[in-house]
């Protein structure tokens, strides 16, 4: 579909519709009940002249970024993770104020994130003069990568994949205490897996960053277009580079447990623009149908292990990786604007 721009179509969310809108199917939201930090599909009916709405639309105060698909436009959103349980409404809005107004409504659940208290070397808690630059130079190499990559479609046709098929350790919005005294908040997904196992990209797209870093370790960082990337840590070696190509499934490295990390296993974290949101909510979207189930309060339960396609590639006899990984947001780049 051509992708021609109608300035007055605009897309706004907020705790309550500033004026009423009618709930007439135009607008569609996947999945309709969410938890604080999750990854959202917006769906969009387009007007009857076609073509995409305006660059400058946000959901919760970021950036739409719109693709065309089929009959309807797309985009990926997001929910801070301090977003309150409760209703929150999509509304595109057509022509002057006060005249055509299509919406869909969000429920809002608890998430009820937990608490953990975890040791790491205490060099990874108050990091000693030696390493500041190095950190500095992380975080510049972060921030280099994400202003490299410019607004555009998708380049993946189908739904996300695990990078590894492994349990659930840490999750998304656990509450954090290293040795007892810095409090932080964990932005990703600790991924139980032995040393030397597979990661995978979980689709495709394109590495625009692929370090090793004094807190998240040998790193790999994904573009997927669409305002969407993926991120990898704490890797033993790494297989690609950064400006590869890269299809979903294809190795980017191996599981390790470099950087601060208490063992062998993969952090992984998901990115909508600039902000961090559950990995588990953007699997659960199916970017086929358009469609995600509703999520459910609390912590979701644990994933099945490692499939039987899928042998662990540690030595017999290797002890259980004990998992613990930095937020990205903590650790590796500055905390993102929220």
């Amino acid at each position: 579909m051509p992708a021609r721009v109608l300035a007055p179509v605009v897309v706004a969310i907020a705790l309550a519709a500033a004026t009423p809108a009618r709930a007439d199917g135009r607008v569609q939201v996947a999945p309709p009940v969410v938890r604080p930090g999750d990854a959202v599909l917006v769906r969009v009916a387009p007007p009857p002249a076609g073509g995409l709405p305006a660059e400058g639309i946000t959901l919760a105060g970021r950036p739409l970024r719109f693709w065309s698909h089929g009959e309807e436009a797309w985009a990926v959103g997001a929910l801070p993770i301090e977003t309150p349980p409760g209703s929150v409404t999509v509304e595109v809005v057509e022509g002057p104020p006060d005249q055509a107004r299509s919406s869909a409504v969000l429920r809002v659940v608890d998430a009820g994130f937990p608490s953990k208290a975890l040791r790491v070397a205490p060099a990874f808690v108050t990091p000693p003069e030696s390493v500041k630059t190095r950190i500095a130079k992380d975080r510049a190499a972060f921030a280099a990568a994400y202003a490299s990559v410019r607004p555009g479609p998708p380049l993946f046709s189908g739904s996300f994949a695990w990078p590894h098929p492994g349990l659930h350790g840490g999750r998304f919005g656990d509450q954090r205490t290293f040795n007892g005294k810095k409090e932080s908040v964990h932005y990703g997904l600790d991924i139980d897996a032995p040393r030397g196992a597979p990661v995978r990209a979980a689709n495709d797209g394109q590495v625009i960053l692929a370090r090793d870093c004094y807190f998240s370790g040998k790193t790999v960082v994904i573009s997927h277009g669409a305002d969407l990337y993926t991120l990898y840590f704490h890797m033993d070696r790494l297989t690609v580079r950064k400006g590869d190509r890269v299809r979903q499934g294809d190795r980017l490295g191996i599981v390790g447990s470099t950087g601060r990390s208490t063992g062998p296993h993969l952090h992984w974290s998901a990115k909508v623009g600039d902000l961090y949101v559950d990995p588990e909510s953007l699997m659960a979207i199916d970017f086929v149908a358009g469609t995600a189930p509703p999520r459910r309060a609390g912590p979701p339960p644990d994933r099945a292990g490692p499939s039987p396609e899928e042998p662990p590639a540690a030595a017999p006899g290797a002890p259980a990786p004990t998992v613990a990984a930095p937020a990205p947001g903590e650790a590796t780049v500055p905390e993102p604007p929220r």
